[in-house]
Parts: C-alpha cells; structure tokens; sequence
C-alpha cells in the first residue's frame, strides 16, 4: 500500500508554501505526484450576490473587477510554485498524468480553475489517494477553511493538514488518536500505509475521549492482524481541554505525524462548543492526518 496521487488546494500564502513543501516532502517518501490546484473565483458567482437595485452596468464592473483580481491572484500563486518548483531538487514537473506516469520518483503539476473552491476541491479529491492542505493562518478561524471542510465532509478521502513549519521528518513515530468511532476508525485505515512504514506506534486514548464504539484494546487487536505492533497510552486532559491533553501526550512521544477521526460530534456543535478537532486543527505543530 502506498500514496500515489496527493491534491493540493494551494493559496498564495506562507501557510500554502508551508503546505507545499510538506507535500513534496510526503511525495518524497512515496514516489508520489503532488497535483498544485488554485480555484479562482467565478466572477459569474458574484451577480446574484449584487443583489436588487443595481443596475448591469454595475453589476458587469464588479464581475470585471472579481476576473482582474482573481487573474491576479492566481498568476502570483502560479509564480510561487514555479519559484518553489525550481528550487526544489529531485522532483520532476509533468506537463500530463502521463508522463507523471512514467517518471520516476516525486513530480509536481500545477493547474489553476475558475469555479467554488469548496465544490471543485471536494469533487477533485475524490481521485487523489489524500488530499494536503495549509495550516490555518494565525487568528484565522478555522471554520473559514473551506478546502479542508470540503474534503473533510465531501470527497471521502483523507486529508492531511501540514504544519505551519515543514517537519523535518514525519511518519516515523505515530500517534494513533483512538475513541471507537466510525471517524477514528477510517483515520487508521487511511493511515495504514504510514503505520507500516513507522518506528513507533503509540494508541492514545481516554474516558473523555472516548465515544459509543471498541475500546482501545479492539484497535491494538486489528493492528496486530495488520503485523503492527503499537503500545496504548492513557491521556488526561490539560485544563479540561481534551484536545491539548491529546496533543501533549503526541509531543511526549515525539510523534511526527498524528493520526486521528475528524468532528464525531456534529460540525456545528463542535464550532460552538470547541471540540477536540477543533482545538488540534488549531493548534497542532505536527502533521495531523484527518477523516471524516
């Protein structure tokens, strides 16, 4: 089992470079093809949101002005991946899946479309093996990543959010964040091939934590069938925050990437309550790889 095929949703940001560098760094460890995707927006999109009393004089300037801009931003984040490309070593850009194909080793593609990014990426990551995306910008609040909802809640495959800082390495210690739930369940699935591949692996798990579903020794279990064998941790919460407790106990492992299922509880519920997904989305310094 392996990564073929990672999607990118790429921004012109530093958390976007960030996230690009981490993807070539995954598709270093499995021979993979990254696939750099920037959605425009559609200044089509933008006329039923003028709304009544505006004339189409109006309303066509504000589709002009929404094309001008959106142009311009994805011909600055075409150049960041170029500049990124061309200092990238080992790594080959491929024009066409084909001869993604038949080359040999990582390759990058780079492909910018005019539509809703959260529509476009969701229905694209459908055919990538894992979708990679940027960490969310400080004080930016993380409902308002709509990449990562999308392929979180409409694409069926997993996603890895990258760190604000590229790891230096990831995958060779695991934490496998385990509460019995039909979410943590798919991350292990998803996270198998990394399992394999990792020095250590390490379950954590706690009361709080845990919802309707095996305990932590059906997961140990099911890993053993696998010919993985990992140690059960139990964590406790930081200040009544789950999600800190959890992410503490990665770090006293030294866990380089952190495994884990995505908004058990409904997503609304989590954005006003907090959660623990939320709590990591926001604050974990390693990559976290995600399911819903």
């Amino acid at each position: 089992m392996a990564y073929r095929r990672l999607l990118l949703p790429l921004t012109g940001t530093a958390a976007g470079e960030a996230a690009l560098a981490t993807a070539l760094n995954v598709a270093r460890i499995w021979n993979a093809h990254v696939h750099c995707l920037h959605v425009r927006v559609d200044a089509r999109d933008v006329a039923p949101l003028a709304g009544e009393g505006l004339s189409g004089a109006m309303i066509e300037e504000m589709m002009a002005a929404t094309e001008r801009e959106s142009g311009e931003r994805a011909g600055r984040v075409k150049d960041l991946f170029q500049r990124f490309a061309d200092h990238a070593g080992g790594v080959t850009l491929a024009m066409s899946a084909e001869t993604a194909l038949k080359t040999e080793g990582p390759t990058l593609s780079f492909e910018a479309i005019a539509g809703r990014e959260e529509d476009v990426v969701a229905q694209q990551s459908r055919l990538y093996d894992m979708a990679v995306v940027p960490h969310p910008e400080a004080g930016e609040d993380i409902s308002s990543s709509d990449a990562l909802h999308a392929v979180l809640f409409d694409s069926g495959r997993p996603v890895l959010i990258a760190p604000r800082e590229v790891p230096a390495t990831m995958g060779t210690r695991v934490c496998i964040a385990w509460n019995g739930s039909a979410e943590s369940a798919a991350a292990v699935a998803a996270a198998l091939p990394w399992l394999h591949r990792a020095q250590a692996v390490r379950v954590l798990y706690a009361d709080e934590y845990q919802r309707r579903g095996p305990g932590v020794d059906g997961i140990l279990s099911y890993l053993r069938w696998h010919e993985i064998e990992a140690e059960k941790v139990l964590f406790k919460p930081i200040t009544k925050e789950v999600g800190a407790g959890l992410l503490g106990a990665a770090r006293d492992f030294g866990a380089d990437l952190l495994t884990m299922g995505a908004y058990s509880h409904s997503r609304l519920r989590q954005l006003i309550l907090g959660g623990v997904t939320r709590h990591v989305l926001e604050n974990a310094d390693i990559p976290v790889l995600m399911c819903r």
